[in-house]
């Protein structure tokens, strides 16, 4: 049998394990050692997945990871949350949906310094929905914005999927930041026009709402004062130079800590569970990247990722067709298994092809980030639909991913409009040079 068709059964055992409900990593690992053994040789296979487990994990360059998730944690039970999310609907009080455009620009604000998914749908569904609800608003519509701005925390940095795709991809991670802010906000904007599209197309889905003074309106800004402190300490540091990402990620969980103590939100059993947190997250993020190396040795004994570059690369079609193909493939794959789970996967096979297209590594790693998200809110895994739904259990699961549909279209548009301006993706990344 040749080492093609090895590489090629060897993808559809490891997608049927994670059909079957095997833990993502481990099924990347067994395969990746089973199949690299089976390639090179039973010792050879021992020798590398002795050593490589250790030797990734105690990477400097990895300690980034935890120290972001660090600093999400701790600016979640700061508390911070509830003064961004009054300042947004106090200010677009005057849009349609107003409590659902406030969640979505207050996710995306509270994505600037939490990067994980996890965290800002369960932070916003515990301070917003309560709050639509309250107001009458669609259950479908409150928990689908809720669903929409939380998937922003994989998008706008700092983001622990460019940080994995970074150090796979061996792209800066500096500039991988850069590139997901501005995609950011116009997803952010989207979504927004998603809403009041919503709302304008049916009335009963958001009712009007109460307005507030100028100097109401003046006053809750003061509220996003921490977040935006944060965000220009860490992110804006590091773009300056001033210091390295890993640098950036101690900083940000120092300040963090900091805002817990000065809001009166610090106590011992919170640091506790600040630290049990990050430190599962953390665990479930490096079983991924570790079962990930293994899967990749595989692969490169293989050469599949090589000759389906060669052959994609001779393909006498335009090479953005290939792209948007790549892309539905992410969309599909997004629907039965978590987005960091995809980059890692799929980087091995699909970077070789679209450098060989010409493609900027970095464009392609927002693209990749975008068309893997909507599987956060798409059944069947849809885990940030999961989240809301664990903890707003009386609301139909149904009811939830009707609420989403909407948004994945916006998704798709944003997908579109990175493809055809790559600048947009691009420009940000250039200014760091």
């Amino acid at each position: 049998m040749s080492l093609f068709a090895v590489g090629l059964i060897g993808i559809a055992v490891m997608v049927g394990l994670i059909l079957l409900g095997v833990n993502i990593g481990m099924s990347m690992f067994l395969v990746g050692f089973i199949g690299y053994a089976y390639c090179v040789d039973v010792g050879a296979a021992f020798a590398i997945f002795r050593t490589v487990p250790f030797t990734q994990a105690a990477s400097f360059s990895l300690s980034v990871i935890p120290l972001f998730v660090l600093m999400g944690q701790f600016g979640f039970h700061s508390g911070i949350t509830s003064g961004l999310f009054d300042a947004a609907r106090k200010w677009f009080t005057w849009l349609p949906g107003s409590l659902s455009v406030a969640t979505i620009i207050s996710a995306a604000g509270f994505s600037a310094i939490c990067g994980s998914t996890i965290a800002t749908t369960a932070t916003f569904t515990t301070v917003a929905l309560p709050e639509m609800r309250k107001h009458g608003y669609d259950d479908g519509l409150a928990t689908g914005s809720i669903v929409a701005g939380g998937t922003l925390g994989v998008l706008i940095p700092p983001s622990t999927v460019f940080i994995v795709y970074g150090l796979v991809a061996e792209q800066s991670i500096g500039k991988l930041f850069a590139s997901g802010i501005i995609p950011g906000i116009i997803l952010a904007f989207l979504y927004c026009v998603t809403v009041v599209l919503i709302c304008k197309l049916r009335k009963d889905a958001a009712p009007a709402h109460e307005s507030f003074t100028w100097r109401e309106r003046m006053v809750s800004v003061k509220g996003v004062g921490p977040v935006a402190l944060l965000f220009i300490a860490v992110i804006g540091g590091m773009f300056a130079g001033v210091f390295t990402a890993n640098e950036a990620a101690a900083i940000g969980a120092a300040i963090g800590l900091i805002f817990m103590i000065v809001m009166r939100r610090f106590s011992f059993s919170a640091l506790k569970q600040c630290l049990l947190e990050s430190a599962n997250t953390t665990a479930m993020i490096f079983q991924v990247i570790l079962g990930a190396y293994a899967f990749n040795y595989f692969m490169t004994a293989t050469e599949l990722p090589m000759l389906l570059a060669e052959f994609v690369g001779d393909l006498p079609i335009n090479r953005y067709i290939i792209v948007v193909f790549i892309m539905i493939i992410f969309m599909l794959l997004g629907c039965i298994m978590d987005c960091l789970a995809i980059i890692l996967l799929t980087a091995p096979i699909f970077l070789p092809i679209m450098q060989t297209l010409g493609f900027d590594p970095i464009w392609y790693g927002v693209l990749m980030v975008l068309a893997s998200d909507q599987g956060l809110m798409t059944p069947p895994v849809g885990m940030s639909v999961y989240i809301v739904a664990g903890m707003a259990k009386d609301i139909p699961m149904q009811k939830i991913f009707s609420g989403t549909m909407p948004f994945v279209g916006a998704i798709f548009l944003c997908i579109l409009i990175v493809i055809f301006f790559p600048q947009i993706s691009l420009w940000l990344p250039g200014i760091l040079h």
